[in-house]
């Protein structure tokens, strides 16, 4: 079998890495993986043939099939981490880690725009942030960058820690601490350790870490930790917020007089934002650099879009959900100005047996709400019926897409929001 350092030298031959045949390029590095109901290994020969340079197995047969072309390791998925671990540690660039419960993507993407105003900067991918996703970004920083931010994303305790044992970030911070992912967590007190387990690895590491000084439950956290280096952000009026709907607009104490305007709705994401500047300015970037980065962001991956369908105006944040996330966004749709407003909200995934209590209390917040047209989709929102009576409630999305069509919208403001499960993008074209 082939030791990591070995593994190493032959990632260095190739191109980049990959764990799925239909993105092979010419002389990458192919790792098999195993799934529930596949076998990377059974895969290795039509990578190959496909034009990667090797493919890294734990299958001995295949392995004995490609000589020379497939590197034997005892496990393929142990092998991807620590070939990722051992590539980590060659970098010496800063690497900016991040979690929380909400709103990780987005503030990823908002520190990324930031320090690319003075940095070659590499971020997570998409939402590659998971056991398998976090190695492959950080094997996918190049000597041509000059920082990192790397997205961690876990629905249980330890994962955090493992991820960060891989990324291991020089610089952290968690955004919040909701309720997300209540089943594998084991409910919100098993979040905050989860989440919790960045800010042990950069007090152990002696990280630099960047806390939101607004946030109480952040606060605490940092407290119970001794760290080296602590930069507090937006708890000192750095900021003024101007407007939270349609989109946000804010002035900074560093340009007063100066308006922002962005392309993202709510205090849920002023936050993001502030982490964003604070930390490029500890890196150097100039306050109007990162607020033009802060502007110039637009979304266009499910998060917080803007979608125009007409006479309706959709806002499309349908990549994932929570209690914490949905309450938040349905906050804020309420106080949005509008002619007519209506919500598409779907399943909350992960709840566990929380899920019948969550969803019930979701229907309270909508009735509190009063939207002019409220529709329900799943399996569970079924739970938060009894509050909002008049809500139209659709198990499936085929009926729900037939109802859309048949009862069109005119000079609407729409919220769809739901867990990425439900993919209630679909019903965009139907409004």
């Amino acid at each position: 079998m082939i030791t990591t350092d070995q593994l190493y030298h032959k990632f260095l031959e190739c191109t980049g890495v990959s764990t799925d045949t239909r993105r092979i390029t010419p002389d990458c590095l192919f790792v098999a993986l195993k799934g529930a109901n596949f076998d990377g290994n059974q895969f290795a020969g039509q990578a190959l043939a496909a034009g990667a340079r090797y493919a890294v197995v734990d299958d001995s047969a295949v392995a004995a099939q490609h000589p020379g072309q497939c590197l034997l390791v005892a496990d393929g998925l142990t092998a991807l981490q620590d070939l990722a671990r051992h590539h980590r540690q060659t970098l010496t660039i800063p690497v900016v880690g991040l979690t929380g419960s909400n709103g990780k993507t987005t503030t990823k993407e908002l520190i990324a725009a930031v320090l690319s105003k003075k940095y070659r900067t590499f971020a997570t991918q998409g939402n590659l942030n998971n056991h398998i996703g976090v190695p492959l970004s950080v094997l996918s920083i190049t000597e041509q960058y000059e920082t990192a931010v790397i997205e961690m994303g876990a629905n249980h305790q330890r994962e955090i820690a493992l991820l960060s044992s891989i990324a291991m970030p020089s610089h952290g911070m968690i955004t919040n601490i909701g309720k997300a992912h209540l089943e594998g967590f084991g409910g919100l007190a098993g979040v905050r350790i989860g989440k919790g387990e960045l800010y042990d690895f950069l007090a152990a590491s002696d990280g630099t870490v960047f806390v939101n000084w607004q946030d109480a439950t952040l606060r605490e956290m940092a407290a119970e930790r001794s760290f080296q280096r602590l930069v507090p952000y937006w708890g000192n009026g750095e900021f003024t917020l101007i407007q939270e709907a349609p989109t946000v607009i804010f002035e900074g104490r560093q340009a007063p007089g100066v308006r922002v305007q962005t392309n993202l709705p709510g205090a849920y994401n002023f936050a993001n934002m502030a982490a964003a500047i604070a930390i490029g300015q500890y890196f150097g970037v100039s306050f109007a650099d990162a607020c033009h980065a802060i502007a110039d962001y637009n979304p266009t991956n499910n998060r917080s879009q803007t979608v125009v369908r007409g006479t309706n105006t959709v806002l499309l944040d349908a990549y994932n959900a929570n209690p914490s996330s949905m309450a938040a966004a349905i906050r804020q749709f309420a106080q949005m100005p509008a002619q007519r407003r209506a919500i598409i909200v779907g399943d909350m995934y992960e709840l566990g047996d929380d899920s019948e209590a969550e969803h019930a209390a979701l229907g309270k917040l909508i009735a509190d709400c009063q939207f002019d047209l409220v529709i329900l989709a799943g399996k569970d929102t079924k739970y938060a019926l009894p509050y909002v009576p008049k809500a139209y409630y659709f198990p499936d999305k085929f009926s729900l897409h037939n109802w859309l069509m048949d009862n069109p919208m005119t000079d609407t403001h729409v919220l769809i929001k739901g867990s990425r499960g439900m993919s209630l993008e679909s019903v965009v074209p139907f409004i």
